[in-house]
């Protein structure tokens, strides 16, 4: 390999129709490369949010944004200019690998993929439902998302998954040859905290990070604060989405309706580094699905949640919902508990079992802090990946 052709596939751009930066484990991915001396080059479709989210200042990391429109017309003028923008960037970068990550970016990746040529990574986070998106596409647009998704998925050198299920169905749906890898979304080493001190009888904080929305925060948590003593808090940091505005608001009104607001506190989504502050400092972490969901995503979480890989990051066990898949993962581990979360009763009953034994609280949060460490890592997650990429076959 001559040395022009070393430098265009050291060189690798990451496209996508939402803003990469909100996605851990892209950064994960960007900074590892970055590190290994690739230098990359983020695409972002950024909205207008109170927090915008960036990827962590790097010197072989350049990020350049596109705004999208508030709505209508204006946003399919933005898809296009998307695509076009897109196969500009590659073109004058000279980059060598395109990493696609999200279903309305397989058109602008398809095309990347026969001019210039690029080599393609696709790793699909979440798996096309096109529900409570900012620019849900229209139908005939659907069609072509799709059409480019099957053609994407034959033409790149691995597609990634990060849940062994939707693995199974992404094979399904464009081909049992297409080259498939599972990686979790996990945090890396380095965001892995000290072990935790003993508790102190000082108030005990659960936390909830994520999209405020009634699937992954139900109200029964709230209800549940109020059969539980009053050292029992609840945080939540986080985000409202389209789909539902003012629920935070609701969250509110039930607490103090309850009598319980005073032990609630809400907090709007803070970039990772600060996430992981705020983590250090609680006690027990809340990763709930809904138990009969029937979206594809949320029925396959396992792996695809960074919420409880995070806080056993930080040494909090978690509490999960009861389902087969997250109790074997995170419960048969010794990290966890499960519990119903749509029924108060069955919450208050997990949280105060941790409250009554503080000292296995802390073990079971130590033992999911060295799991991440030793297996559970995107370092570890994501070397299969930098093989692909590595190889001297590309």
């Amino acid at each position: 390999m001559n040395s022009v052709a070393q430098h265009r596939n050291r060189r690798i751009i990451y496209v996508q129709f939402t803003n990469p930066a909100a996605y851990p484990p892209l950064e994960h991915s960007a900074r590892l490369l970055a590190e290994k001396g690739w230098r990359v080059l983020g695409l972002a479709v950024v909205a207008d949010t109170p927090v915008i989210m960036r990827f962590a200042d790097h010197p072989n990391i350049t990020v350049k944004e596109l705004p999208l429109p508030r709505r209508g017309w204006q946003r399919k003028l933005c898809y296009c200019a998307f695509v076009l923008w897109s196969l500009a960037w590659a073109v004058r970068w000279r980059a060598g690998w395109a990493y696609a990550s999200d279903p309305l970016a397989c058109p602008a990746a398809w095309l990347l993929s026969w001019v210039p040529r690029l080599h393609v990574i696709y790793h699909e986070h979440d798996s096309p439902s096109f529900t409570d998106h900012a620019a849900a596409p229209t139908p005939g647009l659907m069609r072509i998302v799709l059409w480019t998704r099957r053609r994407l998925a034959r033409r790149a050198r691995l597609c990634v998954l990060p849940n062994e299920q939707r693995a199974r169905q992404f094979l399904a749906e464009t081909g049992p040859d297409v080259r498939v890898h599972c990686v979790w979304n996990c945090p890396t080493k380095e965001e892995v905290s000290d072990p935790r001190a003993a508790a102190n009888g000082r108030r005990i904080w659960i936390l909830y990070h994520g999209s405020i929305v009634p699937a992954r925060l139900p109200l029964a948590v709230i209800r549940a604060l109020r059969l539980l003593p009053e050292r029992a808090c609840l945080r939540v940091v986080g985000y409202e989405t389209t789909g539902h505005l003012g629920y935070s608001h609701r969250l509110r009104e039930t607490a103090e309706s309850l009598g319980v607001g005073g032990r609630l506190d809400l907090r709007s989504a803070v970039p990772r580094h600060d996430l992981f502050e705020v983590c250090r400092r609680c006690d027990i972490g809340l990763a709930f699905m809904p138990r009969n969901g029937t979206d594809l995503n949320e029925r396959n979480m396992t792996g695809a949640s960074n919420k409880a890989f995070d806080y056993l990051a930080c040494g909090l066990p978690v509490l999960v919902s009861d389902l087969p898949d997250w109790r074997t993962m995170y419960v048969d581990a010794g990290v966890g508990l499960a519990c119903d979360p749509d029924d108060p009763a069955s919450i208050a009953a997990a949280l105060q079992w941790l409250l009554d034994h503080p000292d296995t609280m802390r073990e079971m949060g130590e033992r999911g802090r060295r799991r991440i460490l030793e297996e559970w890592n995107y370092e570890t997650q994501f070397a299969p990946v930098v093989d692909v990429l590595t190889s001297k076959k590309a």
